[in-house]
């Protein structure tokens, strides 16, 4: 849907110090560490159970395997667990910045902003260039309301990494809700030009083009972030209304029911759905939706 989105969580390669070294991993640490993205998350959890369990690994190495349990906890969606393994491996490595912002993912996620903050401001002061850190904290505050300094956050993250397509997408959104359509369609088209596979990027452009009124255009990003998201409920209901607007009235009913085939829950969708047939091949001066 609309909104912001979220990073992958962070690589722990660059905490990481086995022997052998870390291009002749084991088993056990490549399930945990998860450098390619291969494994399962039970691999993972077994893999860093493994580790932990041995008795073997140094303190540091323990933060890394208790920090990767904790990502791959947090993949399973169980976010006590995770901020419990996060909890250990701070408490190895009172220095490691990754699980810090890592924990506030977690405490964002259950909906605890204010420890979220609080985490990814420490994740900050123990690692100033850490333009995840930033990105997840501008999140915590566009939650929160505070576009001004979600903003800032966003810049500072896109500052330290200038290819951080999320970081534009969400800097876009935030100057949306202050009414900046035109700063907000700039950030997207970074975003866009960035990882030209952004669903979510075309779908909020879209939406900006359709509030500065130019159907055309927002039904065009819509499509396209249908295309790369054949499953993207919330894009087929906003380019259903944008045909309603245009007085397409079968194209944007046709693109109600799509929304609701996708996701059956959809209220606003099957509301939507309801004016359309209600208004259907009439021409009032106004229409609602």
């Amino acid at each position: 849907m609309r909104g912001l989105v979220g990073p992958a969580l962070a690589s722990v390669a660059v905490m990481v110090i086995v022997a052998p070294a870390a291009a002749q991993l084991s088993e056990k640490w490549a399930w945990c560490v998860n450098q390619g993205g291969a494994f399962s998350v039970d691999q993972r959890i077994n893999g860093c159970s493994s580790l932990i369990q041995s008795g073997r690994e140094t303190q540091r190495n323990l933060a890394v395997a208790y920090y990767s349990l904790g990502l791959a906890y947090y993949d399973k969606g169980d976010d006590d667990r995770a901020i419990a393994e996060y909890n250990e491996a701070i408490r190895l490595a009172p220095k490691f910045a990754q699980a810090y912002s890592s924990r506030g993912l977690a405490y964002d996620h259950k909906g605890d902003l204010g420890r979220a903050e609080t985490d990814y401001n420490e994740a900050i002061r123990l690692d100033p260039k850490y333009a995840q850190a930033y990105f997840n904290r501008g999140n915590a505050y566009y939650q929160k309301g505070d576009d001004y300094r979600a903003i800032a956050d966003y810049s500072k993250a896109i500052r330290l990494d200038p290819k951080y397509a999320y970081a534009y997408n969400n800097r876009g959104t935030a100057f949306d809700r202050q009414g900046d359509d035109d700063r907000a369609i700039a950030d997207y088209n970074e975003a866009i030009r960035l990882d030209p596979k952004f669903a979510q990027a075309y779908s909020s452009r879209g939406v900006a083009y359709y509030q500065k009124g130019d159907l055309d255009r927002a039904i065009a990003d819509y499509g396209e972030a249908i295309r790369l998201d054949p499953k993207y409920a919330y894009a087929y209901n906003n380019r259903g209304n944008a045909y309603y607007h245009k007085r397409d009235d079968n194209r944007a009913i046709a693109d109600y029911s799509e929304a609701i085939r996708v996701d059956p829950k959809y209220a606003q969708a099957y509301f939507n759905r309801g004016v359309a047939n209600l208004y259907a091949g009439w021409l009032p001066t106004r229409r609602p939706i």
